[in-house]
């Protein structure tokens, strides 16, 4: 068993939840079109959909939001803001937004035209949203072994360099306007990237004049696994290896809603003065006044109070401690996970558990469905649902990893939560051949179609008897 330390805090307040019958359970996700995501919260036991906002704030981040400055223009609270971003990720121009989302389309029509091509180390499905919408082609060129959930590559994360200078000799260095790396890889399942190699990709994309933007969501724990996986890091302060991965790279885009600790906002930061300029004037007109962004002058307290705290020793060594936990769990009772855990996440090879059934049958949206059936859990699907469709020929993507993602917010479970989740998970595993089909469209929005999207069994009433 991996080590499990005792949480870095003490409980001050409580949130009530409820179990609540199969039969009610059933009832509810077929009201929700079979999707979980559109399942209510009161309906839901133990929600593992998503960290982002989720997480639980300090008694410190409660006291700054009644700091806030809720000035329209020019409040205290922004420069309080600016400057923990500033000491503690490295850039000069700090932009906030109302969430990341809203960063990536801000640098999306700052930069992208149409027929231009971005680089990444796998997508994420708003990112490369924001990227198409906007006329360009996304190219991933992450190492192989993150496609494959057994390997044990340390940092699955990494940017195949060969794979880099393919797309750069095929398009043109001017026909790609931004390389777009993340760490860690949500869509690999929350693996991080080293040190050498984001190094190694920023100096080979700026030999061709080419800038490299960061999403920083969970850079924090990409910082920890670096500490703790990358040869000469061991003695360094996660602080100070979060400072190390974004200073190769000329900006960033930042959810605050994960290592930030907060319940809304985030940030563009850059490097260059007159990219920022462009990127305030756009933000006056989809986010809000550049000193606010579509925040209230709280919550720029409350992330700045975070972020000082996401990168406590104390406090990143129990979260990922809490994710290693639910991983050993289900890879001891053999359930199939991806290898290793992630920052963020467990997630289940779907295409494993589920190996009787067609990609076409959606075996990771039918395992997230029989997961809440089963134990009121709910996670989200990373597989073809959340790929979508190819804009050029329609066909649905089937992308080589189809998993179901358990996102576990940050100070929010206990450990017996966390036993709850395991025993689920390995009583679904053990009766998976009770799931004799799987889901099919009702409904299909065109964009991000995993949030609002409708299913209906491929045959029956229901999918998973047991």
């Amino acid at each position: 068993m991996p080590d499990h330390p005792a949480e870095p805090w003490r409980i001050k307040m409580v949130e009530p939840i409820s179990t609540t019958t199969r039969e009610y359970r059933e009832r509810a996700l077929r009201a929700a079109g079979w999707n979980p995501c559109l399942l209510r919260s009161e309906d839901v036991y133990i929600d593992l959909f998503t960290d982002s906002g989720t997480n639980a704030m300090s008694d410190r981040q409660w006291s700054a939001l009644m700091r806030g400055d809720e000035a329209y223009a020019g409040a205290r609270s922004f420069y309080i803001f600016e400057q923990a971003v500033r000491a503690h990720y490295g850039y000069e121009h700090v932009i906030p937004v109302h969430q990341g989302r809203g960063g990536e389309n801000i640098l999306s029509r700052c930069l992208i035209r149409p027929g231009t091509h971005i680089p990444g180390n796998m997508y994420f499905p708003s990112t490369r949203a924001h990227q198409e919408l906007n006329g360009a082609t996304f190219h991933d060129v992450i190492i192989d072994e993150a496609h494959n959930p057994t390997c044990e590559h340390p940092f699955k994360g990494n940017v195949d360099l060969a794979k880099l200078q393919a797309v750069i000799t095929e398009h043109g260095a001017t026909a790609i306007p931004y390389v777009s790396l993340a760490a860690t890889v949500n869509m690999a399942g929350g693996q991080p990237i080293s040190v050498a190699n984001l190094t190694a990709a920023c100096d080979l994309a700026h030999a061709h004049g080419i800038p490299v933007f960061l999403d920083t969501a969970r850079a924090v724990e990409n910082a920890w696994f670096v500490k703790q996986r990358e040869p000469g890091w061991a003695h360094r302060s996660v602080a100070d290896i979060l400072l190390a991965l974004c200073s190769p790279t000329d900006g960033a885009v930042m959810s605050a809603k994960k290592d930030c600790l907060a319940n809304i906002g985030g940030w563009i930061a850059l490097r260059d003065p007159e990219l920022a300029e462009q990127a305030r004037g756009l933000v006056l007109l989809y986010e809000g006044l550049h000193t606010y962004g579509g925040m209230a002058g709280r919550d720029m307290e409350a992330i700045a109070q975070g972020i000082t705290e996401s990168v406590d020793e104390h406090h990143i060594r129990a979260r990922v401690a809490q994710i290693e936990y639910l991983g050993h769990r289900l890879d001891t009772a053999g359930v199939p996970i991806i290898h290793p855990a992630g920052g963020h996440c467990v997630c289940v090879d779907a295409t494993a558990v589920l190996a009787h059934l067609p990609r076409t049958a959606l075996p990771g949206q039918t395992l997230a469905a029989a997961v809440y059936l089963d134990g009121g859990i709910r996670g989200v699907e990373r597989g073809t649902v959340s790929a979508g469709r190819d804009p050029a020929t329609g066909e649905n993507r089937y992308p080589p990893l189809e998993f179901l993602r358990l996102a576990i917010p940050r100070r929010v479970y206990t450990q017996s939560h966390i036993d709850h989740v395991a025993d689920s998970l390995i009583r679904v595993h053990t009766h998976r051949r009770t799931i004799t089909h799987g889901l099919s469209f009702t409904h299909e929005p065109p964009h991000l179609r995993f949030f609002q999207a409708r299913f209906a069994p491929t045959a029956g009433t229901s999918i998973y008897t047991t």
